[in-house]
């Protein structure tokens, strides 16, 4: 149960972000964007020590964006509905045709008084056409599944 309520809290947030609908590209040292979808599959894990819940994640981009990250999410949502939740997830593939791999830290949290979604390249991970990449990545989920916007500079 405690697992269903994380993905479900992951979920809610993923579908409160807003989303843009224009792609940018500029000249290199510029904020560039792609936009595109993914599909995720959260593989729940077993709960060790700690009371929280912890998922495997799996996702295939498609669109400006191509390839797969892997990563592994914490959760934990209180009695009284407040939630958080933390991932880091490895991305390996292209970003508007440049190859390589990044690391992106997830961060959410969720009460009735608030709600928050951060998604962002952690400093110094890419490698590749990606050295040197920074940004961050708005998800959206609504009826036909879930976009990203991935703002960043390279």
């Amino acid at each position: 149960m405690k697992i269903f309520v994380s993905m479900a809290f992951v979920l809610l947030l993923a579908g409160t972000a807003s989303h843009s609908h224009a792609t940018q590209i500029t000249e290199k040292g510029k904020t560039m964007s792609a936009k595109g979808s993914f599909e995720v599959r959260l593989v729940p894990q077993k709960e060790d020590v700690a009371p929280v819940g912890r998922m495997v994640i799996d996702k295939t981009y498609l669109g400006d964006i191509k390839g797969t990250g892997i990563g592994q999410m914490i959760s934990k949502r209180t009695e009284g509905g407040t939630a958080v939740y933390f991932a880091i997830e490895e991305f390996s593939g292209t970003v508007n045709g440049k190859s390589g791999t990044f690391t992106l830290i997830h961060k959410g949290y969720l009460s009735k008084e608030s709600q928050m979604l951060e998604v962002e390249v952690l400093g110094g991970s890419g490698s590749g056409d990606l050295v040197g990449i920074s940004g961050s990545m708005t998800i959206v989920q609504d009826a036909e599944g879930h976009t990203y916007e991935f703002k960043y500079e390279l």
